[in-house]
């Protein structure tokens, strides 16, 4: 294939998060040394001179131990985070499922959230109506769905998160391992549908601490150990490594 079947390109893509490095107990103290410039940070690489190139229709899985850039990874493909130097191209729409609860309003209900989530997702009104029982029903919370989301465990609104975006087939789907928070058999719902967008052609980077769910959804495979690229390439090969390295 030639490069412009690519809809992700990560190149040479350096993460900088500036961590400070002196304790500072209230705010006033904080603003009088940003005046002054007595502020001292230290610079943290989250991620360092990542090279990541997905194809159309692939389905990748993003592996390593806490700490290692995978969630900050996926922040960078979604446009959440900019890079501190490379390049991150993306072609096509994406559904990103990477932080429990982002675009939900604590104080609305589960049936006022779901519209709101869907105009976050760049869906009409009449379009999410049309929808509506199908989001509902995928995600069995028919009889909560005028109690305020502030009070659904993290497994409802994981439930209702990943309904919403798996209501169509976007180009890139990106699910962090927020779905660890449901019921294995919700677990495995979810998976069955991951599947079905995968064989109509949707793109899929999934963060899982579950070698075992990404051998199944997975062809390629990524591993990251503090911000650096360990190894890339079949999901087989690259799950096999990192659990040895785990022994």
């Amino acid at each position: 294939m030639e490069k412009k079947d690519y809809v992700i390109e990560v190149s040479d893509a350096t993460v900088r998060f500036n961590m400070a490095s002196e304790q500072i107990d209230n705010l006033k103290e904080y603003f009088i040394k940003m005046v002054r410039g007595q502020l001292m940070f230290q610079e943290f690489l989250a991620l360092q001179s990542i090279d990541f190139n997905v194809r159309r229709g692939e389905a990748w899985g993003i592996i390593g131990t806490n700490g290692s850039g995978k969630s900050t990874l996926l922040k960078l493909i979604c446009g959440i985070l900019k890079p501190y130097k490379g390049s991150v191209n993306i072609n096509g729409t994406i559904a990103p499922l990477i932080e429990l609860g982002a675009g939900f309003d604590g104080n609305l209900t589960a049936k006022e959230n779901i519209f709101l989530n869907g105009t976050l997702l760049g869906h009409s009104k009449r379009y999410m109506q049309e929808h509506f029982d199908e989001i509902v029903d995928f995600a069995e919370l028919k009889d909560f769905l005028d109690m305020p989301i502030k009070n659904y465990s993290s497994g409802m609104a994981a439930r209702l998160g990943f309904s919403i975006a798996t209501m169509v087939s976007p180009d890139i789907l990106i699910v962090d391992e927020v779905l660890s928070v449901g019921d294995y058999a919700f677990q495995q719902k979810c998976e069955r549908r991951m599947q079905e967008m995968l064989n109509g052609g949707t793109t899929l980077l999934y963060v899982s601490h579950s070698i075992e769910s990404v051998r199944n959804l997975c062809n390629h495979a990524l591993w990251l150990r503090k911000g650096h690229s360990v190894m890339c390439g079949d999901a087989e090969t690259v799950c096999d490594s990192y659990m040895k390295s785990l022994q």
